[in-house]
């Protein structure tokens, strides 16, 4: 979260708006209605429901307030507008006040498939919508918590539960198919249909082997973990997590399912 970044993130004004240019609201558009249309079927009830509670706009980009009116309603949080790139230690510390981190600048063009740090297409198209529901919210509060007590070293872990739940995590549906709740699956047309097809290994959740379980940000992932429904982060929630951090660090990590990345 500290590397550098070419990215400029927008100052709200007094009240939390920003002037965003109509190129700005362009790309916005052009990103949303690319993804949305790829999510029926793919995506979990919850996030669609909370696509439906935030009514975000299709053509403007959403302004911060008026998502906060609908999160605080539902779950008790809000959103932080944020530099492009923040600490661990910001990043902890938002979450475990209910305030979830917000880049407030939008990709360019030429990085419309894929960028490395998050932009505000991913986190409030990919992440906003469930916040909305009481056991995701409530797990990131947990998460947020466990994180800004954590240290240095600790926090490694707890990255990898972020990373395989999150970021890239996946769920049964009530029929029994696989869904997608992950906020970095939900904002990738590319990994959206590549989560769910033949390609990845999925393993059910365990949190012993989450924590051990190297990744790269800049691939497509090679495994995910499943849980049986969204609630069950509630259950995650109640483990004590800390203690099997300690265990991941005594047993050591898995070994990597992936090439190490060239320099």
């Amino acid at each position: 979260m500290n590397a550098a970044t070419k990215y400029i993130s927008h100052q709200p004004d007094s009240q939390g708006y920003i002037n965003y240019s109509e190129h700005e609201h362009a790309l916005w558009q052009q990103l949303y209605q690319r993804q949305i249309s790829n999510l029926p079927g793919k995506a979990c009830d919850a996030y669609l429901q909370g696509i439906d509670a935030l009514n975000m706009s299709v053509d403007r980009i959403p302004q911060l307030p008026d998502l906060d009116r609908v999160l605080t309603q539902t779950t008790g949080w809000k959103t932080a507008a944020v530099p492009a790139l923040i600490s661990f230690g910001k990043f902890f510390e938002l979450l475990a006040t209910k305030q979830f981190p917000v880049a407030t600048f939008i990709r360019t063009k030429d990085e419309f498939d894929y960028l490395q740090e998050p932009d505000i297409f991913h986190e409030v198209f990919g992440h906003c919508p469930l916040l909305t529901n009481p056991a995701f919210a409530n797990f990131s509060h947990l998460y947020g918590q466990l994180g800004l007590a954590a240290s240095k070293e600790d926090r490694v872990f707890l990255a990898r539960l972020y990373w395989f739940t999150v970021e890239f995590g996946l769920m049964q549906s009530k029929k029994g198919d696989l869904n997608i709740y992950g906020g970095g699956i939900l904002s990738s047309p590319g990994e959206t249909l590549y989560a769910l097809s033949s390609e990845p290994e999925r393993k059910p959740f365990d949190l012993l082997d989450v924590l051990r379980t190297p990744y790269r940000i800049d691939i497509m992932q090679p495994i995910y973990y499943v849980i049986e429904h969204i609630d069950f982060l509630n259950e995650v929630a109640k483990m004590d997590i800390m203690a099997q951090v300690q265990k991941a660090k005594s047993l050591g990590m898995f070994q990597p399912k992936f090439a190490a990345k060239s320099k």
